[in-house]
C-alpha cells in the first residue's frame, strides 16, 4: 500500500465535480482539492485512468504523489486534521 495525495487545479466546475467524485471513491478530501488516499500500485493506475477521462489536459492540472508508508511517517501536520487511516474491514 501507498499513501497517495492527489492535488488538482481544475477551473470548469463540472469536471472539477467528476474529479472530486472519482476522488471520493479512493480516499478522502483534506483540503479543497486535495484529496489523501491508501491504494496499491493497481488502485493508483485505475485512479489515474479515470481522473485523466475527465480532465481537459489542456486547461486542467492533477498531480498525484505516491509515497511509500516508511516515508508517510514524515509528514508534518499543523492544525486540525489527521492522516487518512486504514479501515479495517469485517466479515459477518
Amino acid at each position: 500500500m501507498y499513501f497517495v495525495i492527489v492535488a488538482y487545479d481544475i477551473s470548469d466546475d463540472n469536471r472539477r465535480n467528476k474529479v472530486a467524485k472519482v476522488l471520493s471513491d479512493y480516499g478522502g478530501r483534506v483540503q479543497y482539492s486535495v484529496f489523501e488516499c491508501l491504494l496499491d500500485k493497481k488502485r493508483i493506475k485505475e485512479m489515474e485512468k479515470r481522473l485523466l477521462k475527465r480532465i481537459n489536459k489542456s486547461e486542467d492540472r492533477i498531480r498525484i504523489y505516491v509515497i511509500s508508508r516508511e516515508c508517510e511517517k514524515d509528514v508534518i501536520i499543523h492544525g486540525e486534521g489527521k492522516l487518512i487511516e486504514e479501515e479495517e474491514a469485517y466479515i459477518l
